[in-house]
């Protein structure tokens, strides 16, 4: 009655602790909601049974260890707790060879095992970061025992077996003698042959409740995949296992098993982005030109302009140009045109040419020469002029710096000016800046061009 009252206080202190840290390991976060579809898992058992037949031997422990077979179904509840409904098949045995001391005790036994159990698991892959590679787990419960219990007494002969003072066994042989009805019985030295061939009473019982226990890692490969290596120990609730009736009994396990999950797991990438709704992304505009930016060929494209099916702004003309920049809408097919889509005049063009080349030789006798700041002044005037006059007589005023001499337009407006030339010169011989000889003489041609 003692070892009973003790066995259910255990009992409920374990699932006391279990229920408790599970709760408390889930409220940490309420909000987060963990959907897991049902598992299922298949494995083998190495068993060693603990009680009263084995404990009185020095033999190899791994003698009496048996094979289990188990499969198991889990349904998890949030991000820890869950319950797993499994059943075992296997067997357990116990050898004793106890030949001194008073009394002797050569008992043993095996017997054929079916267990099914409740388990409540808490599984610690929900209070780890990201998605872990290995995490622990904890499992209780309560089950039920089935057994059928014999132990190997006899020799394949049906001849009893029969331990000698020395330790040594021999096979009891029932002979004939020379005289009618009367036998005499000869000892022969034999092996035990592990039949197990005479079945056990065990008071008449043949089942009893088991309180499980077991802990171990899941390794998780895949998406579905985990890999569980685990140790436990359950005890029976009975002493009539080996047959013996005597003392407390239980057995070790150690257990590896492949488990499935039938929901696809989510790694880290998928929740990192599970609040994205990534049919809406699929269908962004962000210009608002009525096409989605993942088919949309011109993105940037200004509010109200007209598109075509690709998203780029309509080009009626085919200039190159779209209309909604394009000051000269019906420019002839095959004409030149500049950035605002209007028909260059190649003749003034060639004769502006004419004139740059023309002027090049003085020019760049006067920058060699006199590169004062007076003369550079005398040219900076000269450029705004010719500017002036093209706005006035409705000219193409735009000056776009090119990209590479950009850094010299060092107040950004567009116009570079004696003095920014200077600096840049001057920064070009302090060994500063990002201007070659090159790049110099590029910015000089540009400077009397603008």
């Amino acid at each position: 009655m003692g070892i009973k009252i003790t066995i259910n206080k255990l009992l409920t202190c374990i699932f006391l602790v279990l229920i408790a840290f599970s709760v408390s390991a889930q409220d940490k976060d309420q909000k987060e909601v963990v959907k897991h579809k049902p598992s299922v898992m298949l494995g083998v058992s190495g068993l060693k049974y603990q009680g009263y037949v084995g404990s009185h031997s020095n033999l190899s422990p791994l003698l009496d260890a048996r094979l289990g077979y188990f499969l198991a179904v889990e349904q998890r509840f949030g991000k820890v707790l869950g319950v797993e409904l499994g059943g075992m098949f296997g067997k357990l045995a116990g050898t004793d060879n106890q030949l001194t001391g008073t009394p002797t005790y050569t008992a043993n036994f095996q017997s054929q095992v079916i267990q099914g159990q409740l388990m409540l698991t808490l599984n610690f892959d929900g209070v780890m970061k990201g998605d872990p590679t290995v995490s622990p787990f904890i499992k209780a419960g309560i089950g039920y025992m089935m057994f059928n219990t014999s132990s190997d007494l006899k020799d394949a002969n049906g001849n009893p077996y029969v331990y000698e003072s020395d330790g040594s066994l021999v096979a009891a042989i029932t002979v004939p003698t020379l005289t009618p009805g009367v036998t005499t019985t000869t000892f022969v030295p034999t092996r035990r042959d592990y039949t197990y061939e005479t079945k056990l009473t065990t008071n008449g019982q043949t089942g009893t409740l088991v309180i499980p226990t077991m802990a171990g890692f899941d390794f998780n490969f895949g998406k579905h995949m985990t890999c569980m290596v685990g140790a436990g120990y359950t005890i029976i609730l009975s002493n009539w296992v080996d047959g013996s009736g005597k003392g407390s009994a239980g057995y070790i396990s150690a257990n590896v098993g492949l488990k499935y999950e039938f929901g696809k797991k989510a790694d880290a990438v998928d929740k990192q982005y599970k609040d994205v709704d990534f049919s809406s992304v699929d269908h962004l505009d962000a210009d608002g030109d009525g096409v989605p930016d993942d088919k949309d060929m011109c993105h940037g494209t200004p509010k109200g302009v007209k598109v075509d099916e690709k998203g780029c702004p309509l080009d009626s003309d085919g200039d190159g140009v779209p209309d909604y920049l394009d000051k000269e809408p019906n420019t002839a097919k095959g004409n030149k045109v500049d950035g605002y889509g209007v028909t260059i005049d190649e003749a003034a063009m060639a004769q502006h040419q004419k004139d740059w080349e023309n002027q090049a030789p003085e020019r760049s006798k006067q920058f060699n020469v006199l590169p004062s700041k007076e003369y550079l002044k005398k040219v900076e005037a000269e450029a705004k002029k010719n500017q002036a006059k093209n706005k006035v007589n409705g000219g193409n005023t735009s000056n776009k710096i090119p990209v590479e001499l950009r850094s010299a337009d060092m107040n950004h407006d567009g116009f570079i000016t004696a003095d920014e030339i200077t600096k840049t010169i001057d920064s070009f011989f302090e060994g500063s800046g990002d201007f070659t000889v090159e790049k110099i003489n590029k910015l000089i041609d540009y400077f009397f061009e603008q």
